[in-house]
């Protein structure tokens, strides 16, 4: 006759302890010997033997990191900076109608809609225009010096930052699209002439050079001053 197991302790001898278990360590993959396609992102493994190591997929060249990613992206934050002047100051509309012509920048546009009272759209122009490439800029400037200056405070939170950033940029295309479908709707009218004014282009170009900034800039540098001690960062 044998005994039956105690169903409080049943399990408990084969069933490992892990209370006292150690923390689990986190590696990079160039500790792992990995290293990503810039064009495909397949991860492969690093060969060492060879000057110019070629993606497997698609043979594009691999490297460790983007080129040039810092000076880059200043480079094209610069130029969005300076053209993100006269997209505010120039005009974005011009307006030609039998009683005058009249023109509009992206301030003067959010005004009239919020006198006329349409509150929601007046706040969608201004923060899609105005509010978004200001932040766009700034914290891809703040991204790029932090890195640039091998600084280590909150790597994970910077990374999400980027993602942030990265994601709501297009969204400031908004004003542009806003400017071509009011043109194209009064072309089919002969009351008036819009055409879009030199404010427009400028614009336009802030948030293309500002896209561009954030595709170049690589968010991976951010890790690369910290140090390799297995733990994850909070």
């Amino acid at each position: 006759m044998t005994d039956k197991p105690d169903p409080d302790t049943a399990g408990t001898a084969d069933t490992p302890d892990t209370s006292g278990s150690p923390e689990p360590l986190y590696t990079t993959a160039k500790e792992a010997g990995l290293i990503g396609c810039h064009a495909c992102n397949r991860v492969q493994k690093r060969v060492f033997t060879v000057e110019r190591q070629l993606c497997v997929r698609c043979g594009s060249p691999l490297h460790r990191r983007n080129p040039d990613s810092v000076a880059r992206t200043w480079a094209l934050l610069l130029s969005a900076a300076i053209l993100y002047i006269p997209a505010n100051l120039y005009p974005v509309l011009h307006t030609s109608s039998i009683v005058g012509s009249e023109d509009d920048t992206i301030m003067s546009g959010v005004a009239m809609f919020w006198n006329d009272g349409d509150y929601p759209l007046s706040a969608i122009i201004f923060i899609a225009s105005i509010l978004v490439p200001m932040l766009k800029l700034g914290t891809l400037a703040f991204l790029t010096w932090a890195t640039q200056s091998g600084s280590k405070w909150r790597p994970r939170q910077r990374t999400t930052l980027y993602r942030i950033v990265e994601k709501i940029g297009r969204w400031s295309m908004l004003d542009i699209f806003v400017v071509t479908l009011t043109v194209a709707l009064v072309r089919f009218g002969s009351l008036a002439v819009i055409t879009p004014g030199p404010g427009a282009l400028a614009f336009g170009c802030v948030v293309v050079l500002t896209m561009l900034a954030s595709m170049q800039f690589d968010p991976r540098l951010m890790w690369d001053h910290i140090e390799p001690s297995g733990k994850k960062h909070d």
